[in-house]
């Protein structure tokens, strides 16, 4: 009786110094991570083109101090919902007082003429910058009912679709319809496209007949029914 006795006090002793043990590592570990040790002490910008870098640091500057673990993902949002030219952005911490902001630019699908300048767009119809001429590789965007029309929203997934090869020869992008979309390309050449649909199959069948028959030789590429494609 005395052994069993025994062997218990010795069983609870060790549970207890064991959970003893993990909750003063627990109060460390948390001591630690709250402390100004990991305070926010730099901003490092990755993917940044058009939009300064320094400029998206200086957003971060109200959270400068806090305890990496206790930045919010509201306040992240906060500071970048400032820049419109941001797309997608992702966040990483470095311990001790480093917080990463990765993010994606929007990409520009070409320029509308509003009546009163130009304005670069991304496929959302962001304004991406206002210049004053059409920027070399972006094509003039002409549909009826600007960056809200359907004709606008087929004609950017179509310029989205261009492989590299093909994109900066586009120098305009038409459509009164959301299934009637025309690009013309430099030299000339112009191609019937139609609808958004199969823009991918579209788009490699469009820079096929390119190689086999240059803009500068044909004058129009219809690839609306990609299967029977043809040239004239």
């Amino acid at each position: 009786m005395r052994r069993f006795t025994k062997r218990s006090r010795r069983r609870r002793l060790t549970w207890a110094v064991a959970i003893g043990s993990i909750l003063a590592l627990a109060a460390v570990v948390g001591a630690a991570a709250y402390s100004p040790l990991m305070a926010l002490r730099e901003v490092r910008v990755e993917g940044a083109q058009r939009i300064p870098a320094a400029e998206i640091q200086a957003a971060f500057d109200g959270v400068l101090g806090t305890p990496l673990p206790l930045i919010e993902p509201g306040e992240v949002h906060a500071a970048l919902a400032t820049f419109p030219l941001i797309e997608t952005y992702a966040t990483e911490t470095i311990p001790p007082g480093t917080l990463v902001v990765r993010i994606v630019e929007r990409t520009p699908v070409g320029v509308i003429d509003t009546g009163s300048g130009l304005e670069l767009v991304d496929a959302a119809g962001v304004v991406i910058e206002r210049p004053e001429d059409r920027p070399e590789g972006q094509p003039i965007i002409e549909v009826e009912g600007g960056v809200a029309d359907e004709g606008f929203r087929a004609v950017a997934a179509v310029v989205r679709s261009l492989p590299p090869e093909v994109r900066p020869q586009v120098t305009r992008a038409t459509a009164d319809t959301a299934d009637d979309v025309r690009l013309e390309l430099a030299g000339g050449a112009s191609v019937v496209w139609g609808s958004a649909e199969e823009s991918a199959l579209k788009a490699d069948v469009l820079a096929a007949l390119m190689v086999a028959a240059p803009p500068d030789t044909v004058g129009t590429y219809d690839v609306s029914s990609p299967e029977s494609a043809v040239t004239r």
